[in-house]
């Protein structure tokens, strides 16, 4: 990977972490399975997501921080960060731009996906 990509992939991870763990600058999505739980299985969901440091090159090739899994109450969520252009109608052009890119993730159950 030549330094360019390298430092575009650091500067997405950082935006990615930073937004993943204040749930600022971005949208939040939860599957109609994720809404139908108890509040409080979601609300662990969410600091589970923020916590989340188990990246591998495995589930993380590009090291940018945009996707993870854990087990909460005898269930395997899944969470993934895709990137939009700011009116989110398109994907973003350039998601290590944060004026140009809406963040937006998404909480799921391991049968949603």
């Amino acid at each position: 990977m030549d330094t360019q990509a390298v430092d575009k992939a650091t500067r997405i991870r950082e935006l990615n972490d930073a937004f993943r763990k204040s749930f600022s600058g971005g949208k939040i999505l939860m599957t109609a399975a994720v809404c139908e739980l108890p509040d409080m299985v979601k609300a662990a969901a969410l600091q589970r997501v923020g916590a989340f440091e188990a990246f591998t090159k495995d589930n993380d090739p590009y090291g940018e921080h945009d996707f993870g899994f854990f087990k909460l109450v005898c269930r395997t969520f899944y969470w993934k960060i895709d990137y939009y252009d700011e009116r989110c109608e398109f994907g973003s052009e350039d998601p290590a731009d944060p004026k140009r890119t809406t963040r937006v993730l998404t909480l799921m159950l391991a049968e949603d996906y």
